[in-house]
């Protein structure tokens, strides 16, 4: 993995983004976005992580995170294996999941082409972290992660989709506890 995309700087805030094998949409099921979300609060509470925005899309999430307890690679790396686990668990379990044996098959077929896996792979690898060093890029990456819903066409407004911090931008209350840029 080249140098640019690692968390050298565990003081700092930093930009992520981590993405579903073949970018595959489960995040369109309420039961699997909450597993995601129990994890992230997971590990707030217990693993030092601080979420200053957030946005859960179909295929994929955005942060802003820092860290005032375990590394921030240490927390990803675990968050990103127990949902895994448990997404595929909820999945294979979910009878009304009229995908089931397809989203199976493909994340089987994704462990199978990486040699560090092998069996099942629900994440693509990485996290993509970038350091924001200054505000205008910290400001650039929070528009970024709360429009995204509105430049995919669910929303008219940044607040109006539940899952993202954007709400909580807005004044409202979110589904996540949230740090402010300030």
């Amino acid at each position: 993995m080249s140098s640019k995309y690692k968390f050298k700087d565990q003081d700092r805030l930093y930009f992520i983004s981590f993405s579903v094998v073949y970018w595959l949409d489960i995040f369109i099921r309420n039961e699997y976005r909450e597993i995601l979300l129990d994890s992230i609060r997971y590990n707030q509470e217990n693993k030092g992580l601080e979420v200053y925005s957030w946005c859960i899309m179909t295929s994929h999430v955005h942060m802003i995170i820092g860290s005032h307890g375990q590394k921030m690679e240490t927390i990803m790396q675990g968050m990103k294996s127990v949902t895994s686990r448990d997404l595929r668990q909820a999945i294979v379990n979910n009878e009304k999941e009229s995908r089931r044996e397809w989203l199976i098959e493909m994340m089987e077929y994704a462990g199978k082409q990486n040699n560090h896996n092998g069996k099942f792979q629900l994440w693509q690898e990485g996290n993509h972290p970038i350091k924001l060093s200054n505000n205008k890029i910290m400001d650039q990456k929070l528009d970024y992660i709360h429009n995204n819903p509105v430049k995919a066409g669910f929303v008219s407004l940044p607040e109006d989709y539940l899952y993202s911090s954007a709400r909580d931008y807005a004044g409202e209350k979110g589904l996540l506890e949230i740090m402010f840029i300030e």
